[in-house]
């Protein structure tokens, strides 16, 4: 029970980590991100980038979503200019993925007393500068307990069992990815996680990409919350994230293979492979679908957009 107990905490840990961050940045850039994603949305491959790089700076594609479901409940921004920037927020949200893989141990006490002492000072961009290095620290050592603790963790029966049957069941991979992301909120959190078990060579790489495609989609249900009651326009930008999403894993199922067996091209450390294979998913999707952007959003016209009853 107390690793149970200690691996929720590095889940938690995890999570307020990537959540101060994304505060941190979110107040160095104040209100200028909603002012770029209002004007340069203008065409879906101008969505895209603006999505991406927004994206990225605030380490999260479902705070990105929020606000422009925010939007959209506000008539600031409409439906279809949304689509690019749901393209854009897939690859975006990629760059954390590589960002933990990096082996930054030595520096962490030093970022998390740094990041602790500027968080007291008065100054808004101060504070928010020692948000991101305190966060940056959080999230690094969360990392660390992911991976310290998987041994101990399926040394446990139930859990070990649990690895095993998932190792040889892709679907099953899949479905845990799904849920436990649309439980815990974080598509970053799960793929730490997965990482952690791989590196402990507890966790198959085939079993790990299946995983991180389930959380793709585990990651939706936060913009799906958060269009409840923001009207009908809200509601499609929050379904075209899910179908994007959902194509790009059906898509991308078959070819789990051949990127499991290619992935040592990738990198040679395997947490690594799969946050480069988390990438090479993430792009793809987007790109695939850029060219099509118009069309993809009258399909979800065509599949949620309900005419009205005749009385």
């Amino acid at each position: 029970m107390l690793y149970i107990f200690l691996f929720i905490l590095c889940i938690l840990i995890f999570i307020f980590g990537m959540t101060i961050i994304r505060f941190g940045l979110f107040n160095l850039s104040a209100n200028k991100l909603k002012t770029w994603l209002i004007k340069l949305t203008s065409t879906p491959l101008k969505g895209m980038l603006t999505g991406t790089f927004i994206t990225a700076l605030l380490q999260s594609s479902s705070a990105v979503m929020v606000i422009t479901i925010g939007l959209i409940s506000a008539r600031i921004m409409t439906f279809p200019q949304s689509i690019g920037i749901i393209l854009g927020t897939n690859i975006g949200t990629t760059f954390k993925t590589e960002l933990i893989t990096f082996n930054i141990d030595a520096a962490l006490v030093p970022l998390a007393v740094s990041g602790a002492f500027l968080i007291l000072f008065k100054n808004k961009k101060a504070r928010s500068i020692g948000m991101l290095l305190f966060g940056i620290a959080s999230v690094f050592t969360a990392m660390k307990g992911f991976e310290l603790l998987a041994q101990p963790l399926t040394s446990m029966n139930i859990i070990h069992n649990f690895i095993l049957s998932i190792n040889d069941r892709i679907f099953l991979s899949l479905l845990t990815g799904t849920i436990i992301t649309a439980i815990i909120q974080s598509s970053t959190a799960m793929t730490g996680i997965a990482m952690g078990f791989l590196t402990a060579g507890l966790l198959q790489l085939d079993a790990g990409i299946a995983i991180v495609l389930g959380a793709n989609i585990g990651t939706c249900i936060t913009a799906v919350i958060a269009s409840i009651g923001g009207g009908k326009e809200s509601r499609l930008a929050a379904f075209a994230h899910v179908w994007l999403n959902v194509f790009g894993v059906l898509l991308f199922i078959p070819l789990i293979p051949m990127l499991n067996e290619h992935a040592n091209l990738l990198a040679s450390r395997i947490e690594v492979q799969l946050a480069h294979i988390s990438v090479i998913f993430n792009i793809a999707t987007s790109l695939l679908v850029l060219p099509f952007a118009e069309k993809f959003g009258k399909m979800i016209l065509f599949f949620h957009d309900s005419p009205p009853k005749k009385i």
